[in-house]
Order: structure tokens, then sequence, then C-alpha cells
């Protein structure tokens, strides 16, 4: 049996599977490169990276004899040593989807299985002369080289993506922090694990408030929070007599993914509307109200304005009869039930929220690969919000304590070419080639209205109460990300 040659084999699955999860699990669904928990973890994945890239390069078409023999025994043993590092270091900063955790044990069993392989080589290697012996095996051993180069550049990726966090935490300790109000206060906080939840719960603590979360996920938000938050699974384990004096609902399924099918439709609207109708129904029997509700919503609230439309919307305007619409409406009015209890409800319709994590970073990847301009005519309105002024215009809600609907969109609108241009901009990258919306909308089917359709929204009663926007133009804002 050539064990030299299975081990080579299982290189080659070790690469597909690494790629797959790479792109599928840390770019795509867990778009690691934007968490800014996530920094360590990549640290560890650049190293990693960049040890598999030589092993796979080296091994692609040479054997490794006599003192070579214990360098490879040498890499392996840090190999092994970063992978079981890499587990403690992800089950302390977030919860893997069931199918990372999946591809991660069968990586670390296929690795286990060519690396056990190869040390069976070891003995008869290190007897031989100290040598880097030609030993190609064909078309093998070209993909191990194109493997090799490709979990190199991803390990360079993951370096500079570390870096570029390490940067944005240090220039988010130079800006001023949101103040919540000056005395001690107790929040819940709903979505907490989420985009937005993860910032805003970081600054209540800094600001010394006293946070609980609400969420399926509460061994990860105690990680994640470093213990300092109280974590609940359902309203069920907060007593009546526990006091919350402000509630932030920030709880909500992703919206854009699936098609929405009649039971994709019921998941998103269970994530809102029936998990705020049980923050109400528990306001109702708690000893001590909560003095303010800040609730999520957004700007799918106003529907979509058609091509050539340039009417600015306001929270005075009202919902149309379409799907987007109806949701929000139905999740505003979920939350207006704790009025009747003497709760002030403030209701904050979100635009496109622009930060490290959400949907920015998939909207600036055709831009970056140089394949940036209008979608689908560039013409429909864009409406944005940097993720700063969010925590920070819940901040400004909870200091005022006023009610109602509030817009939560930057005071600059721009068309969706424009956007794009601005972004190709500070990017350094060309901008031009269109890109047709009927794909998107054959594949998203009334989804796609999200992203062909738009609207030109403004946040005036939040300008009205005296909010000043840290980020109120785009390129600014972009650049503070970029």
């Amino acid at each position: 049996m050539n064990t030299h040659l299975i081990a080579l084999q299982l290189m080659a699955a070790q690469g597909c599977l690494g790629a797959f999860d790479t792109l599928y699990h840390h770019e795509l669904t867990e778009a690691l490169p934007g968490r800014a928990t996530a920094r360590r973890e990549l640290s560890i994945h650049a190293v990693r990276a960049l040890i598999y890239s030589a092993l796979f390069i080296g091994l692609a078409g040479w054997a490794f004899h006599g003192a070579w023999a214990l360098v490879l025994l040498a890499v392996f043993s840090v190999e092994i040593v970063l992978t079981l590092w890499d587990f403690v270091v992800e089950d302390r900063t977030r919860l893997l989807p069931a199918t990372e955790r999946v591809t991660h044990t069968v990586l670390a069993m296929n690795g286990g299985a060519f690396i056990a392989l190869l040390a069976l080589n070891t003995p008869a290697w290190w007897a031989l002369p100290t040598a880097l012996a030609w030993q190609p095996q064909g078309a093998l051993s070209v993909f191990l080289a194109l493997c090799g180069v490709g979990v190199g550049l991803s390990g360079v990726r993951d370096a500079f993506a570390a870096r570029a966090i390490g940067q944005l935490t240090l220039r988010d300790g130079g800006a001023p922090e949101p103040d919540f109000g000056a005395s001690e206060r107790s929040f819940l906080v709903t979505g907490a694990t989420g985009f937005i939840g993860q910032r805003l719960v970081r600054a209540l603590l800094r600001d010394g408030h006293r946070v609980t979360v609400l969420t399926r996920q509460v061994r990860q938000a105690a990680w994640l929070f470093d213990g300092r938050v109280d974590c609940v699974d359902s309203m069920a384990q907060l007593p009546a007599s526990r006091r919350i004096d402000v509630v932030i609902n920030l709880a909500g399924a992703r919206i854009l993914g699936w098609r929405w099918t009649a039971a994709r439709r019921a998941a998103l609207r269970a994530s809102r509307v029936a998990l705020t109708n049980n923050l109400v129904a528990w306001i109702a029997t708690a000893e001590h109200k909560p003095a303010q509700l800040i609730s999520a919503s957004a700007i799918g609230y106003y529907g979509t304005q058609r091509r050539g439309d340039d009417t600015v919307l306001t929270e005075n305007d009202g919902p149309q009869p379409m799907f987007m619409s109806d949701l929000c409406r139905e999740w505003e009015q979920a939350a207006q039930g704790a009025a009747v209890h003497g709760v002030r409800v403030a209701c904050t319709r979100f635009g496109l929220v622009l930060g490290t994590q959400g949907a920015l970073p998939m909207m600036l990847l055709p831009i970056k690969l140089g394949l940036g301009g209008p979608l689908g005519g560039g013409t429909q309105w864009l409406s944005w919000i940097h993720v700063d002024d969010v925590i920070g215009g819940i901040a400004h809600l909870c200091r005022s304590g006023e009610a109602g609907a509030f817009n939560f969109t930057a005071p600059e609108s721009l068309t969706q070419a424009r956007f794009n241009r601005v972004a190709a901009g500070v990017l350094h990258r060309p901008y031009g080639l269109p890109t047709p919306g009927w794909p998107m909308r054959l594949m998203l089917g009334e989804q796609a209205d999200l992203l062909l359709e738009g609207q030109r929204v403004a946040p005036a009663r939040l300008l009205a109460s005296g909010y000043a926007f840290r980020h109120p133009q785009l390129e600014g804002a972009l650049r503070s990300l970029a």
C-alpha cells in the first residue's frame, strides 16, 4: 500500500473541504471578516492557512528526507495545536451552525488521517540523506499546488481582515460613546447576538447599565459578552417582579434569503410579531412596568416607490398593500400593545444598515472585484444609515423618552447607481459594468423588490428631535468602514 499517495489524495480532499468551509461559512453565512469579535479566530486562520499553503505546495512534488522529515513533524505539531486552539476560540465567541460544525469535524478527521499516514513515512525518510527529493504525482501534484496557492491567498485575506478589525477597534475607541441616560437603568434586549444587537449591548455595558438578554443562544451570548449580561431563552424565565426600565426589541429572522413562501412568511412573522406579542404579554404581568419600549421596524413599512418617483417619504406616509409593508405594520401594531400599560413605545424604521457585518460586505463584493455598476437600471432610491447612528439614535430616544415612529436613515438618500459609484471611489475600483435585475427577480421573486425597487426616506422626526448624525454622508460612512 502506497501510504504516501493515499495521504496526498486525502490532502486533496482536505483542500476541497477547506475551500467550501472558507467560502460558504467564513465568508458568506458567518461573514467572519466583518465580526468585531472574530479578530483572534481570523488570526489563527491566517497562520493555519499559511502553514497549509506551505504543506500543500511542498508535499505536492517533494519528499522530505533526513532532517526535513523532523521539520515536517514539527509543522504538523504546530498545526494540531492551532486547530485545537481554533476550536476553543470558536466556541467562546460564536455558536457554529450545524453545517460548519459537521464540516470542521470531517476536516479534523481527514486531517488527522493524512498526518498519520505521512508520519508513517518519517522513519524511512529520516534514514535518508537530508534533501527535498523531487517526487511529482502528475495531475494530483498540480491540484495540490493550486490548493496551496488558494489557501495561501485565504490566509493573507484573513490576516488583513484581523488587522482591519484591530484598526477599527482602535478608531472606535477614540469616538465618543453613546449616552443612554445619566442614571443606571436595567435594559432588556432581544436580538442581542445579531449585528446591531452586539454593538448595542456593548455600548449599554460601557455606559454603566444592567442588561438582560432574551436569546435562543444563551451559551453564545454569555461567552459573547464575557458573562456581564443575564441571559434567558424565554420570557417565562423572567419573574414578574424583575425590574426592567427599558425594553429594546431588535429580534427578527433575516429578511433576505430564501423565497417568501408561505412557510417563510410565517417564520418571518413569528420572529417579529409573535415575539413582540410575548414581550407585551410579559409587560402586562410585570409588577414594575418598563418606562419605554423601543421596537425595531424597517422602511419596508412604506412599500416601494416606482422608478422616477423622487418623493421624499417621512413618518407621516402610510404603508402599501404588499408583504414587506404588511409585516412591518403588524410588527409595529404588536409593539403598540405595550402603550395600553402606560409604556412609551418608539418604533425605529431602519434603512439599509451599513457596518462590517450585515448586507454591506456582500453589496461591496462585486465592487471590490471591479464589477460595480448600476443594478437593475440603478435609478431606484437607496436609504441607508451607519450602524454608529443606529446605536446613537437609540441612545437619543432613551434620553428623550419620545414615542412614535422614527425613520432611522441618514439625511442623504442616493440612487443605487450613485451608491455604487461612491463605493467604487472609496474602494478605488472601476465603476460602470451594469447588472440586469431579471436574474435576481427570477431567483428571489417578490423579495427582489428590496434590491430592485427603492424608497427615498428622510429621518424627519429624528432630526426634529435634535439628533446629530455622526455619518450624514455616504462617502464618510464608507471610509469609516473600508
